[in-house]
């Protein structure tokens, strides 16, 4: 095992005694009280069965049988989520078939933030995860499962859902995704008529032509953002079936992959083989294989949150210096939107998360004794494939494109694709795998905005066009629940492709996508709270340097007043008023901007 995975893995270990043992307590009491149904009274199974058929109104009144519990993030207007109407319908047939039921124990909230960028309703887009995660919890509380699949994909809803569930870390869990829609056009032309369209150089109806083809049918989006780096991370930390998360949303595999995680829930029951609870599958071991698989494909700096929050659900504590520690150790190891040109089709074709598990694994960097839900992390490099009809797992042996996957031995950087940054300034993350390197480093003077909105008006009206450091706070989880600013990405590509040296600074976020600009986001302490950007004056010169992940000011600031601003507007209309109560208690970003732990 590669050193520096052992002593992060040991420093979280050790920095985590008191919660996990905690959580640990917790969960056995919940394990030594037996079959949650044997608990119920007459009444509560009554209701329990009340809408079901006469056989599986039986099967569940049999406590000799499981019952697992859904939780559905089904909508039919999100393209990740669609697929799932179905979803339960095929899991309780699977699952009769050999004995045992299924039953939608409840569906939880499922936000779009492609569908509110720039709008009020991203503002509570970062707030729907832990209301997700109390959501699960709340569809589990029926104390009726025996194990829990969760269907969810996408930027918040996954973690989310993975957050309720363990609070119920002593029921079997797995994921079930749908995997991504087939590809559109290319990032490269869809990046150029956004461009186009943010200089006045393309009408609306041909940005709009563009977007319809971007995202067309069913399936996750296509490039590597939030949603999929949820499907990598998780299938990593052995939370899916092996080579599930990019399987194609309407390949024959799909209902066989489906049939076959049904099936295995009922092997990792308490009632079955091979007891699984999802207690032990994530432990420390699983959630640095989670990270370090994270680093090597430059996911979503969204997990630098998720992660966090997702540790403490489970009785762990990472922070920020665990992920740049790892950073030093993991390389960069595949290419895919906005890292590359590639998209995740193209990933899973060259070989997907089985090939970048299996690169991993050859330099030491996986804990290979981590508990999956199925099999053994070996297992993880394996790909389905269909051989006369069924679901067959065969070897990954090398890379089916050597500029998506790296072959054995290669690396795209001897860094992984996320990068801490400190300073005078704050603490925050760059995805510098998506940066050229000539664009790693600026020293220019700030523009200081208080939103994005301003930012896009000093552009329109010819503002900006000089070297600058734009900076944009007040967008932190207690200012505004920590908006995604991709209005920007267009704007300030535009005044790299004139020549000027332009980077983002901000509290608030990018997600997976923030692409060739250098974006220094998740700034913390965030502005509204006293962070230093509310000391930033425009003209200050602010220096960085992502490679060596250094944020500052070159002028002092101290003596300055702290400057506030009115935020009371931004609270009121789009649901926002209901939510007063995650601003007053959120945590910061390095924290996991979350109100649970």
């Amino acid at each position: 095992m590669n050193p520096v995975i052992t002593q992060v893995t040991q420093r979280i270990l050790q920095r985590s005694q008191e919660t996990r043992q905690r959580y640990l307590q917790r969960i056995e009491q919940q394990l030594q009280r037996g079959k949650s149904r044997a608990h119920l009274s007459c009444g509560n199974l009554a209701h329990t069965v009340a809408t079901c058929c006469p056989a599986q109104k039986q099967t569940i009144l049999d406590f000799t049988t499981i019952n697992v519990g859904i939780i559905s993030a089904y909508n039919d207007m999100l393209s990740a989520h669609a697929p799932y109407l179905d979803y339960p319908t095929q899991i309780k047939q699977t699952l009769a078939k050999l004995g045992h039921s299924a039953q939608v124990a409840a569906g939880v909230p499922a936000m779009c933030d492609g569908i509110t960028q720039g709008q009020e309703g991203m503002d509570l887009s970062l707030f729907s995860r832990d209301l997700i995660a109390q959501a699960t919890a709340v569809g589990l509380s029926h104390n009726t499962f025996d194990a829990a699949l969760l269907l969810g994909i996408c930027d918040k809803i996954a973690p989310g859902q993975l957050m309720g569930a363990l609070s119920f870390g002593h029921l079997p869990t797995a994921f079930v995704p749908t995997g991504p829609m087939t590809t559109g056009i290319s990032n490269k032309e869809k990046v150029s008529i956004r461009q186009q369209y943010a200089a006045g150089k393309l009408g609306k109806d041909a940005l709009q032509a563009m977007e319809n083809a971007a995202y067309h049918s069913n399936g996750t989006c296509t490039f590597y953002g939030t949603a999929n780096t949820n499907q990598l991370v998780f299938e990593a930390m052995g939370l899916m079936l092996p080579g599930s998360a990019f399987v194609p949303v309407n390949s024959p595999l799909r209902p066989l992959l489906t049939d076959l995680i049904s099936q295995q829930m009922i092997k990792i029951s308490r009632n079955g083989s091979d007891f699984r609870p999802l207690a032990k599958v994530v432990d420390e071991k699983s959630l640095v294989n989670g990270l370090v698989a994270l680093l090597a494909s430059g996911g979503s700096t969204n997990h630098t949150m998720h992660m966090v929050a997702v540790a403490r659900a489970a009785g762990f504590i990472i922070n920020w210096d665990d992920f740049a520690e790892l950073s030093t150790a993991v390389p960069l190891l595949a290419k895919v939107y906005p890292n590359g040109s590639a998209d995740v089709n193209e990933f899973h074709q060259a070989g997907g998360v089985p090939l970048l598990l299996k690169r991993l694994a050859e330099r030491d960097l996986l804990h290979l004794d981590a508990t999956p839900i199925y099999g053994t992390m070996q297992d993880y490099f394996m790909m389905p494939t269909l051989v006369d009809g069924k679901l067959i797992y065969q070897q990954i042996t090398d890379t089916a494109n050597p500029d998506v996957i790296v072959p054995q031995g290669k690396v795209f950087s001897a860094q992984g694709g996320l990068k801490v940054v400190d300073g005078n300034l704050g603490r925050g993350v760059i995805k510098i795998s998506a940066v050229a390197p000539e664009h790693r480093k600026i020293t220019a003077p700030a523009i200081v905005f208080e939103e994005q909105e301003d930012v896009v008006a000093a552009y329109k009206q010819g503002e900006l066009q000089q070297n600058a450091v734009i900076v944009v706070r007040n967008s932190g989880p207690a200012a505004r629940g920590m908006p995604e600013l991709h209005q920007l990405m267009p704007i300030l590509g535009n005044l790299m492709e004139q020549g000027f040296q332009v980077a983002l600074v901000t509290d608030g976020r990018l997600s997976g996508a923030s692409g060739k600009v250098p974006s220094i986001i998740h700034i913390s302490p965030e502005s509204s709270k006293g962070g230093p950007l509310a000391y930033l004056q425009t003209g200050d010169m602010v220096e960085i340097d992502a490679e060596q992940g250094i944020l500052r000011c070159l002028n002092e600031l101290q003596g300055r007043k702290a400057v506030t601003v009115d935020l009371s507007a931004d609270y009121q209309c789009s649901g926002r008023e209901l939510f007063t109560l995650f601003r007053k208690n959120i945590s910061s970003a390095e924290e996991g901007a979350t109100i649970l732990y």
